[in-house]
């Protein structure tokens, strides 16, 4: 169990960009789920060991992170949102040289590790190719491959499909899933659906907090009977955006298909749907935008 309480970060330009979070992050996939600019990626290189908060705890088991970042470190995954590469080496060049610093030191043991891992993550066929020529969802995999050196029980992966195709996103789908039962797998995203499809446990953050978590089917039960949908023309939008609470608006051939949120029928041609994570997700961050505003 991954522990988290209290954590503030604040950087020179007074952005608090982590503000009192806390949360219990259990074995399996975990979905952190936010808008650019949320604080994600903070706290992801805050686990990671990558810098320190200002205050709060943070522990893994038995390991206090904060007092004690080596043994984290010796147990930990991490697929960075940009991460760079040697331009002229290998995957599997890489990888063995990645192992070696993991402390995989037994040359044998070393070349069964790195060869199942390009074997995991279907990567053996281009094993001998210069990672920098690799396209996005190849390099993705290879990314997850050095992540899983050194059999980590924590794995962390920041926005890791932002980008891809659709062929390579489910692949890197049914990898992570692969991956996560049987170690802690927190995914950093902005994109729904990779919470949707893979996370039985996540939570929301926005401005530097942790505004709402718990099963994403849970979440969204939470909702049913509350959102009601209508398709408007462009021009009634404005005057409807004061009328009614909008968490969503979508384009869809010249016309605006629009989700509100309203704890009985709004009227007004309005239809009940059946809420999604989506709507979980934009009745979440534009809730709490209204109220920053109002405030």
């Amino acid at each position: 169990m991954l522990e988290l309480s209290g954590l503030t970060k604040t950087y020179g330009n007074k952005v608090r960009a982590l503000d009192g979070v806390s949360l219990s992050i259990p074995k399996g996939m975990f979905g952190l789920l936010g808008p650019n600019g949320a604080g994600k990626s903070t706290l992801m290189r805050t686990i990671a060991t990558l810098q320190s908060p200002d205050q709060g705890s943070l522990t893994f088991g038995d390991i206090d992170i904060l007092k004690d970042p080596q043994a984290l470190r010796s147990t930990l995954g991490y697929l960075p949102q940009d991460f760079g590469v040697y331009p002229r080496m290998s995957a599997r060049a890489m990888l063995d040289h990645l192992a070696v610093l993991k402390g995989l030191s037994n040359a044998k043991e070393r070349k069964n590790v790195v060869e199942t891992l390009l074997e995991q993550t279907n990567l053996s066929q281009h094993a001998n190719k210069a990672v920098a020529s690799y396209s996005g969802g190849m390099r993705q995999r290879f990314g997850i491959a050095q992540a899983l050196l050194g059999d980590p029980q924590l794995i962390i992966v920041d926005e890791p499909t932002a980008g891809l195709d659709p062929e390579e996103r489910n692949r890197f789908h049914n990898l992570l899933s692969e991956i996560g039962e049987n170690v802690v797998v927190i995914l950093s995203t902005h994109i729904v659906e990779d919470v949707a499809d893979l996370c039985p446990q996540m939570a929301i953050m926005n401005r530097g907090q942790i505004v709402s978590h718990g099963a994403p089917s849970d979440l969204v039960d939470d909702l049913n009977g509350k959102v009601w949908a209508k398709t408007i023309e462009k021009s009634e939008l404005s005057g409807l955006r004061g009328k009614y609470q909008i968490i969503s608006e979508r384009l869809t051939v010249g016309k605006v298909r629009i989700h509100v949120l309203a704890d009985t029928d709004p009227g007004d041609g309005f239809e009940s749907i059946q809420p999604d994570l989506e709507d979980v997700y934009f009745a979440t961050i534009r809730g709490g935008q209204s109220e920053a505003a109002a405030a």
